[in-house]
């Protein structure tokens, strides 16, 4: 409740306010399962062994959609979208790359495609 019984609103930002994000595209592939959970943990992780926990703080990660794509007897094929923000895609990048091992398993994670949007980051689906 606001002041005098009547609820407050939120404004929202206006777009030159808002900070300007990139969505990645990543193809990962692994041998053992790994859920969005796991995924959000590799890249902090990474990130943070890679760039410190200083400039980690200013890439605005956060993965927006996890898919499982396919099984097969060498590997597990995932799929997924994160975001991060313009200034820094580059070094999310070279991050995600560099992350080679997840739980005493091979992971491999290649950027697939970058996008301003999530709905065009989806036709690298």
């Amino acid at each position: 409740m606001g002041l005098g019984g009547l609820a407050m609103k939120l404004k929202v930002l206006p777009p030159t306010l808002r900070k300007n994000n990139r969505y990645l595209t990543l193809d990962i592939k692994s041998k053992s399962n790994i859920s969005k959970d796991d995924l959000v943990n590799i890249i902090w992780d990474a990130c943070i062994r890679f760039q410190g926990e200083c400039n980690t703080s200013n890439f605005n990660l956060w993965v927006m959609k996890f898919y499982e794509m396919e099984k097969t007897d060498e590997y597990i094929h995932y799929k997924s979208i994160v975001r991060c923000q313009r200034e820094f895609c580059d070094e999310v990048r070279s991050s995600i790359a560099l992350a080679t091992r997840y739980n005493g398993h091979d992971i491999s994670m290649t950027t697939i495609g970058l996008s301003g949007t999530i709905k065009a980051s989806q036709k690298f689906i």
